[in-house]
């Protein structure tokens, strides 16, 4: 079977098991991170690990089949809403806790900052986002005075991959430590407000 274009159409039994392996990877993926035991997907979308593998191509056929619904919208959002904030230093602070945050909340958010599969398109373009807009936030902070002068772009990227390490194999902090800690971060980088008046 084929559709106008001449693609190939599932039979609806066919896509019924897509729907419920991409259904069940949101879920997994969104609590485990990306490396989360394909065997648990197949368990939950109650389906064989050799389903996922004929209809979407493995791990990172899956993982492109569905990163939008796991992390990138909300990855995407956090940059949106950064950018909509007019004051430079409050631009970089914001910024810096939502990503933490999601670091904290959605495991799959270290997998993209740590580039864990390589081989996933829509991955590597996220990462591109993030490091082109990670770039602009250290230039706009420079020129604005709020970052201390020798913090570079490259120490951004660091922050964020140390942390992604940290979280992905060191477990998680209470939340008030993880919190405080980011505190830190913020306050190690940007120029405190006193020195500025």
């Amino acid at each position: 079977m084929s559709d106008s274009h001449g693609a190939p159409t599932l039979r609806s039994d066919a896509r019924r098991n897509v729907d419920r392996i991409r259904h069940a990877a949101v879920q997994v993926f969104r609590e485990q991170g990306f490396s989360a035991p394909l065997e648990e997907v197949a368990a939950a979308a109650e389906v064989s690990k050799a389903t996922i593998f004929n209809r979407l191509g493995g791990r990172v056929g899956l993982i492109d089949a569905v990163i939008d619904d796991v992390v990138a919208a909300e990855l995407r959002a956090v940059i949106e809403d950064a950018r909509t904030v007019v004051e430079v230093r409050e631009r970089i602070c914001s910024y810096i806790g939502a990503l933490r945050d999601l670091q904290y909340r959605l495991p799959a958010v270290n997998d993209v900052l740590l580039q864990e599969y390589r081989d996933s398109e829509p991955l590597l373009a996220l990462c591109h986002a993030g490091t082109t807009f990670h770039d602009s936030l250290v230039a706009e902070g420079h020129a604005a005075g709020v970052l201390v002068h020798d913090f570079t772009s490259a120490d951004f990227q660091a922050l964020a991959r140390d942390n992604a390490l940290a979280l992905k194999h060191g477990g998680r902090p209470p939340r008030a430590d993880y919190d405080r800690r980011t505190a830190f971060v913020v306050g190690g980088i940007c120029i405190p407000m006193r020195v500025l008046a």
